[in-house]
């Protein structure tokens, strides 16, 4: 792996890891504090699932998929040319996972905080980690899309 993305991946668990704590150590489970109001709101919940709440109570099995996505990852990496966005972007995605797998191995559940409504819809809590994940996904996709897989690349 580059040194690049190892930092960038770093820097990322290391901003998660932080957040959690800071809102771990300083409110109480379900407590809520609105911070722009019917909008944004931090709200401390312990998810036990992944997305939406998605495989609740499933610990190891979540542990087993996230170790099997991120060896997968590392092994996907390879195909691509390592431009700056691709830096970021599997930097993103390994310090997103790692996070989330440290509160599943540690505590067995995910710190969550981040709690948004749009348009009346008040969307499943989240943390930094799973920014990085999605924000890296979307890169992702990017680069699938301009063909910067070096395979696909290389069989022009």
């Amino acid at each position: 792996m580059k040194k690049k993305i190892i930092f960038v991946g770093v820097v990322a668990l290391l901003v998660d890891v932080v957040t959690k704590i800071l809102i771990d150590n300083s409110f109480n489970l379900m407590e809520t504090k609105p911070i722009i109001v019917n909008f944004f709101s931090i709200t401390k919940v312990y998810n036990t699932g992944a997305s939406w709440n998605i495989l609740s109570g499933y610990r190891i099995i979540l542990i087993i998929i996230t170790i099997l996505m991120f060896a997968f990852l590392v092994y996907y990496q390879t195909k691509f040319i390592l431009n700056n966005r691709n830096i970021l972007t599997f930097g993103l995605l390994y310090g997103g996972i790692v996070g989330n797998l440290i509160d599943r191995i540690i505590y067995g559940y995910v710190i969550d905080f981040l709690d948004f409504t749009i348009f009346g819809y008040n969307f499943p809590v989240f943390n930094f980690a799973d920014v990085c994940i999605v924000l890296g996904i979307f890169l992702l996709i990017i680069a699938i899309y301009k063909k910067e897989d070096i395979n696909e690349v290389n069989s022009r």
